[in-house]
């Protein structure tokens, strides 16, 4: 039998709006990290272990189920919300043509181009 667990409306609400912000798949997340920290001093000896953060605690909470949050992946999830959102407001005069803009929201796991 199957028990089902009951999350919190606000994790519930938290989760939903963490994806639609976050909506670069793991897999390429994971690779955008990799090129973003790859380079001469870039990797030591374990290159997951190197992904540039906060990008690789957004991988890791893409990851999990819902049910397996943990307090600290819920302030990641925050956070990452906060961060895109000031980015998103902030879209310099050159929008989607900066590359340094864009690249910050990607290392955030945003893809501007997508459309939601």
């Amino acid at each position: 039998m199957v028990r089902e667990q009951r999350l919190d409306p606000e994790v519930e609400v938290l989760w939903d709006d963490f994806h639609a912000q976050v909506n670069v798949p793991s897999e390429q997340l994971r690779q955008w990290l990799l090129t973003r920290g790859s380079g001469e001093e870039a990797f030591g000896p374990d290159p997951d272990l190197n992904l540039p953060e906060p990008g690789r605690q957004i991988l890791r909470v893409l990851t999990k189920r819902k049910v397996d949050l943990t307090p600290e992946d819920i302030e990641v999830m925050r956070d990452a919300i906060d961060r895109i959102q000031s980015l998103v407001d902030a879209r310099p005069p050159r929008g989607n043509a900066d590359d340094e803009w864009r690249h910050s929201l990607l290392d955030l796991g945003h893809d501007i181009l997508v459309e939601r």
